[in-house]
């Protein structure tokens, strides 16, 4: 009988595309495994996962608003439904183990996983662990880190530094060459690739908007992800420059890059890492106790990425992407730095400690 599993990982691609890659990671330990997913309603997980052929149940679970709303009354009631759906779906299902990388729906499951002493484990990705993963901590079996020194916020006893898991494409990019012809771009120039996030980083596509025919002059090729949210200027693009809400082939994008501009979500930090790029990292201002410029500092404090500040950005990135662009020894001391940071077997690490917990 093949073994079952239950992951939870939702609202983001921060969250999401780690857990496929742990479902994918048991499946390569185990041989086949009966893996259901669990998100909560409306959220892009309902979406993604069933793309990557696995099944999920949604939960009408939902985030308090930051600011004060009638909706967040409704939260408390939203929970508790949650748990009861979670509760009949773990002794339908009956998982050897649970599994949550973030996300709403994952406090309701492996709340209800821990009461009925089902073998549980967390992965916190980002330097800074959010309160619900902190409250979580208390009651898993097993905590999985993203980055060492994670003690003050986990019991140390449950702790294993595993690094971030990421996609599997990105272990093995393909010829640069070819990648830049992908995008219909010039083999034979540099590209600096921009990464805003599914939704788009406002910052990134403000700075861009003003700077980006700067960077075509100085002959420096553009790859810009806007995220669904932006709102293009102009219909026919320049030659040199890519541009689109959302990038289906990103091993492709780190491929054809010279240089990489992102936020500094974990999920970003550690795909920049695995994939051995130098990186101007801008840390979302809008996060839970400021949790990207520690995802940031990891990297910048060991040389291995440049930390600008988000009210900097929109006058200084091109500036800064010009300046990197035109100093190779510059990226290339940066690359060798962020390659010794990278673990790019975490999924598998991850899968190992699961299998260690229903084996005990």
């Amino acid at each position: 009988m093949p073994h079952k599993f239950i992951l939870s990982g939702g609202g983001t691609g921060g969250h999401i595309f780690p857990a496929l890659a742990i479902a994918e990671a048991l499946k390569k330990q185990l041989g086949p495994c009966d893996i259901h997913f669990v998100g909560a309603v409306g959220r892009m997980e309902m979406e993604k996962v069933p793309a990557a052929g696995y099944p999920i149940t949604g939960l009408p679970i939902r985030g308090l608003q930051r600011r004060l709303s009638l909706s967040n009354l409704g939260v408390p009631f939203a929970f508790m439904k949650s748990l009861r759906l979670a509760k009949q779906l773990l002794r339908d299902f009956q998982p050897d183990a649970v599994i949550g990388t973030g996300g709403y729906a994952s406090a309701a499951v492996l709340y209800a996983a821990t009461s009925r002493h089902i073998p549980t484990l967390i992965w916190e990705g980002n330097g800074y662990a959010g309160l619900t993963n902190r409250w979580l901590g208390k009651k898993v079996d097993r905590i999985c880190t993203g980055f060492a020194g994670m003690e003050s916020y986990f019991p140390a006893e449950k702790i294993v530094y595993t690094g971030n898991p990421v996609r599997r494409d990105l272990l093995s990019l393909p010829d640069k060459r070819a990648a830049r012809m992908a995008f219909g771009l010039n083999p034979e120039q540099p590209v600096c690739l921009i990464i805003g996030g599914s939704l788009g980083a406002r910052t990134l596509n403000t700075a861009l908007d003003s700077g980006v025919q700067q960077l075509l002059q100085a002959e420096i090729q553009v790859i810009w992800q806007t995220g669904k949210n932006y709102t293009s200027k102009e219909q026919n693009l320049p030659a040199g420059l890519w541009r689109d809400t959302f990038i289906q082939r990103m091993d492709q994008a780190y491929a054809a890059a010279d240089l990489v501009v992102s936020r500094a979500g974990a999920l970003s930090v550690s795909e920049i890492a695995v994939a051995g790029k130098a990186s101007i990292l801008v840390p979302s201002p809008n996060v839970t106790e400021d949790h990207q410029t520690k995802n940031a500092l990891k990297l910048s404090e060991h040389g291995a990425a440049l930390l600008l500040p988000d009210q900097e950005a929109v006058q200084s990135l091109p500036k800064e992407i010009l300046r990197l662009m035109k100093d190779a020894q510059a990226r290339e001391l940066m690359q060798q730095a962020v390659q010794k940071l990278a673990i790019p077997d975490a999924a598998d690490r991850i899968a190992h400690e699961v299998i260690q917990l229903i084996q005990a």
